[in-house]
């Protein structure tokens, strides 16, 4: 196993750490933030999901670099973004953090493409990631980040960058969905 696949295991590893930073009622403190009170185990999961998140860039920059691309890789990396912006999303809902609505269109998005990959995958065909699906990708990391933090560092101010992010996160997310499944319709379509 090369060291980008190693990298993106280990991401997949840190989800459970992560998890239990958020769900355990760890009596750490709790700081000020301006506005909001951000208790110091969500700051530890927070500072957790940015590095794991991170780790999606540095393994597929060296991947590409070094021409270590790989099967194993293709499947792992999107798999080890989507179990931790769904782990994520998921602990926020339960915070009371994240409106459940807007987790479960992101998530029956993610579901919804990874199918439709599936079938491609199936027939001998390898459907790309879009620009608008990376922008997707980035607005959910940065809405759950920002959401992790209870608005840091824009708390001071009182401006709810997570929550404006995950709104438009959720927008961008149809969008890129409706606009995969019309360019790779064909795949389900002739489809044996």
């Amino acid at each position: 196993m090369n060291i980008p696949n190693k990298i993106t295991i280990s991401r997949i590893f840190l989800i459970p750490i992560f998890i239990l930073l958020l769900v355990v009622p760890f009596e750490w403190g709790i700081l000020n933030i301006g506005e909001y009170d951000l208790p110091f185990a969500h700051l530890l999961a927070g500072i957790l999901f940015i590095v794991a998140s991170l780790t999606d860039w540095v393994d597929g920059y060296y991947a590409r670099k070094y021409n270590l691309v790989t099967n194993i890789g293709k499947f792992l990396d999107p798999l080890a973004d989507k179990l931790l912006v769904s782990a994520a999303l998921i602990c926020l809902v339960e915070l009371g953090l994240a409106p459940a609505w807007v987790v479960i269109i992101i998530i029956s998005r993610e579901f919804a493409v990874t199918g439709l990959r599936l079938v491609a995958a199936g027939e001998g065909i390898v459907l790309a990631a879009s620009q608008m699906g990376k922008l997707k990708t980035m607005l959910q990391i940065s809405s759950a980040a920002f959401l992790l933090l209870h608005h840091f560092p824009f708390s001071y101010i009182g401006f709810p960058i997570g929550t404006i992010l995950l709104y438009l996160a959720v927008v961008v997310t149809v969008i890129s969905g409706i606009d995969y499944f019309k360019k790779n319709w064909h795949v389900m379509r002739d489809s044996k």
